[in-house]
């Protein structure tokens, strides 16, 4: 069969590998046919996160189930499933308390298509056939109607998203929201969500001029094009950026006793955070990993319910074959398609 391989910055290529099989009866093998880009995805093909060695690509998918082990009773085959991309049991400890991203059953940051990153190789999501273990846990049902491209990158993207201004919201209903943007989706996405739960007010800071108009056509409000020391205050505030400036913005922006959770991923050992202030106003910082198998539900119940509809924030759909070179070169959500 054929997997997708990074090889270098602006890099990729198809190769032929081993099928892979069931391995027991808990597992299920999957045909992936929506895999849509990570914004983590973007910085790799850039060559802004090195990497050592080659590695199968891809974590963000919806796929028709093909076989499963004679132990699942939740999956049949030709089911079409969004697949988490970390890997969780769903019996442990931690995965009982929605806690998948950090199951205790798999290495450590166990997930697909970022193998030099990840406890163990589970593949890419670019490829034939996918192996998922713990079938009945992993696997999310997708709705009759809803198009696989729509909610490709439910398995992390949104699921990120959700988790920002989610439970949030469920604590401070209706609350207004700052989202401290960057080039990429995940902000975007909360700005829906939040929107889709009730949010008063959705304020957008920074981010590029096609994010700053995706999130107005979003329905939320553009404030400022780059960050300044503070906004605000809001009870709710989403570090999206990545970037020093819009982590600083975010936090100084949040309300005594608010919330800031911030989804960057920052390298720089160096990266401040103004810890004085947010001791001073008793604020809560919130930053980590998605537990991206317990997020996927709440956000998929809002596309359910046709309040979210991610595909707004996909700048392009692309058919399977054309994936090296769409991958290679895209600048903003892609989708990659069976059928397209």
């Amino acid at each position: 069969m054929r997997q997708l391989y990074f090889t270098r910055p602006g890099e990729l290529q198809w190769r032929e590998i081993p099928e892979p099989q069931l391995e027991s009866d808990l597992e299920a093998l999957v045909r992936p046919l929506a895999v849509a880009t990570c914004d983590l995805d973007r910085m790799i093909v850039r060559g802004g996160l090195e990497l050592d060695g080659e590695f199968a690509f891809g974590h963000e998918c919806v796929a028709e189930v093909i076989d499963v082990g004679d132990a699942v009773k939740s999956a049949s085959c030709g089911d079409l499933v969004s697949v988490p991309f970390q890997i969780s049991c769903g019996t442990c400890a931690a995965c009982i308390e929605g806690r998948t991203a950090n199951c205790t059953t798999v290495p450590r940051i166990s997930m697909y298509g970022l193998g030099p990153l990840s406890g163990a190789e589970w593949g890419g999501f670019f490829a034939d056939v996918v192996r998922v273990p713990f079938a009945d846990h992993m696997l999310l049902p997708i709705p009759v109607g809803v198009p696989p491209e729509a909610v490709a990158c439910l398995s992390d993207n949104i699921a990120d998203a959700w988790r920002t201004v989610g439970p949030a919201l469920e604590q401070v209903p209706g609350a207004p929201i700052l989202i401290a943007g960057t080039e990429g989706s995940v902000g975007l996405y909360a700005a829906a969500i939040a929107l889709a739960l009730g949010s008063e007010r959705v304020d957008w800071v920074g981010g590029g001029e096609h994010e700053r108009n995706l999130a107005e056509q979003l329905g939320a409000t553009v404030v400022a094009d780059s960050f300044p020391e503070r906004l605000g205050p809001y009870p709710i505030t989403v570090d999206a950026s990545g970037h020093q400036d819009g982590l600083t913005c975010a936090v100084r922006s949040t309300a005594p006793d608010g919330l800031c959770t911030s989804i960057g991923i920052y390298f720089d050992p160096k990266t401040s955070i103004p810890l004085l202030e947010m001791y001073t106003k008793g604020i809560c910082f919130q930053t980590g990993r998605v537990h991206a198998r317990s997020a996927m539900t709440r956000a998929l119940d809002l596309v359910r319910a046709g309040r979210l509809h991610p595909e707004l924030i996909t700048g392009q759909v692309v058919g399977w074959e054309d994936a090296p070179d769409a991958v290679a070169a895209h600048e903003s959500k892609l989708v990659v398609s069976r059928a397209s």
